[in-house]
């Protein structure tokens, strides 16, 4: 899955908290959001000259985030399907500290080979498009 496809993926699927997510759709979608990120950053560093003033950009980034919570939680809940673990697990977030470690092990790890409880293994959904 390359990062348009992966991108597009977590949007199509912007609720969806059944069925798998391959690592790359995972990891693809956090390299687009700290992409956005950044951008908004540096935009919002030359408007507001780096005062702690709450500006416009900043505005539209918080509405932003909003917008991708749910996409979010729902991509971190299927990528957590895919190594075989409930959805659940992704409120480790909530743990100071060690849920993030747990979690970055996590979304790490390979995909189940073959189908698990939570569907068939994502991965050959793609390949056409890698030749």
């Amino acid at each position: 899955m390359n990062f348009g496809q992966a991108i597009s993926s977590v949007f199509k699927n912007y609720a969806n908290f059944n069925g798998r997510a391959r690592r790359s759709e995972f990891w693809f979608f956090e390299l687009f959001n700290f992409i956005i990120y950044l951008a908004v950053s540096i935009i919002d560093y030359f408007v507001t000259g780096g005062s702690d003033t709450l500006s416009f950009v900043a505005i539209l980034y918080w509405l932003y985030s909003l917008a991708i919570l749910v996409p979010s939680l729902a991509v971190s809940w299927r990528r957590l399907h895919d190594i075989g673990m409930s959805g659940v697990y992704t409120l480790f977030l909530f743990v100071p500290l060690i849920g993030w470690i747990f979690l970055l092990a996590w979304w790490a790890k390979d995909s189940d080979p073959g189908e698990n409880k939570f569907g068939p293994n994502p991965k050959g959904q793609y390949r056409e498009s890698w030749h």
